[in-house]
């Protein structure tokens, strides 16, 4: 029987066929098509390139120049479109394609890695490429196109616009401090009552790290010391140079001679943080799958969250 939507694909293929057969009816039965179908499809495609592509002999039919020209060409799409087709299939089963992800710095602590090992072991076709940096930099790579999916946060009060939004978890605030602080065994620590303590901030401008919610509750930290590495900022407070913020998503990489201590949330508030993708564009199956992972990464996270 013959499709009721021939496409330029089938026939292409009906073409080749005809050709190496030399036959309507020979090609036909091979394809599955009736003999009438064959020949409307061929005439189809001559008409579509304005030439004659086989002479209708009386047994069977013979290329003409112009079949003959067209041959290579009719291959090439052919095989083109095959390569196409298995790609796009490699696509939807997950076994190949590209998957660009980026995340804010302490969610390449935790989150995003258990997500990574995950989606690696189900899906080890898909290709990943990653970028780091801080949420604006992902948010404008999303909107440019050069981002599938991103982990960001509202750090700092900037907006999350121009993406889709999907929340993960509600990240609690710790401060690090040494392990001889007199605060070092309290379970929860007001701001009031490191007033005096030195602070370690990640830059010269409090207002654009993790202290935004501190100043805009009304405490002025004093923040002499600028570190920006996370890294560093815990060797700073191991020295016992001053205390720091210190977000849940990174509690599971701090070294063992500091202690954490959870902030009142009335002082720092959770920080919310989401899976971003571009707006309006809907989900592939490799962007699906790993959104899966990086919840499942979260519900570990959050679960384990009030043990610093």
């Amino acid at each position: 029987m013959s499709s009721p939507h021939a496409t330029t694909h089938s026939l292409y293929d009906v073409f080749l066929r005809v050709a190496s057969d030399g036959s309507f009816t020979a090609a036909a039965q091979a394809l599955g098509y009736t003999q009438s179908a064959v020949s409307r499809q061929v005439q189809t495609l001559e008409d579509e390139l304005g030439s004659v592509l086989f002479d209708r002999l009386a047994r069977g039919v013979r290329l003409t120049e112009a079949g003959r020209v067209l041959v290579p060409h009719a291959e090439a799409v052919r095989d083109r479109l095959a390569a196409a087709r298995a790609e796009l299939s490699a696509l939807r089963t997950l076994d190949g394609g590209l998957l660009r992800i980026g995340a804010f710095s302490t969610a390449d602590a935790a989150l995003l890695p258990r997500a990574l090992a995950a989606f690696r072991r189900r899906h080890p076709g898909v290709t990943l490429a990653r970028t780091e940096g801080p949420s604006v930099k992902h948010l404008g790579l999303l909107a440019a196109g050069e981002l599938d999916i991103a982990v960001v946060s509202a750090t700092a009060g900037r907006a999350l616009d121009g993406c889709a939004l999907r929340h993960l978890l509600d990240e609690p605030m710790f401060v690090a401090m040494p392990q001889d602080h007199p605060l070092a065994g309290r379970e929860r620590v007001r701001l009031a009552e490191l007033a005096d303590e030195e602070w370690v901030a990640g830059s010269t401008r409090p207002e654009d790290t993790l202290m935004r919610p501190v100043l805009e509750g009304g405490f002025r930290p004093r923040t002499t010391l600028v570190v920006r590495d996370w890294i560093a900022k815990q060797g700073f407070v191991a020295a016992g140079l001053g205390v720091t913020l210190l977000p849940a998503l990174a509690a599971d990489s701090v070294r063992a001679d500091i202690v954490l201590v959870p902030v009142h949330p009335d002082d720092v508030p959770t920080r919310a943080v989401y899976a971003a993708t571009p707006h309006g564009r809907a989900d592939s199956p490799a962007v699906a799958a790993f959104l899966a992972e990086l919840r499942s990464a979260a519900r570990q996270i959050t679960r384990s969250s009030d043990r610093p």
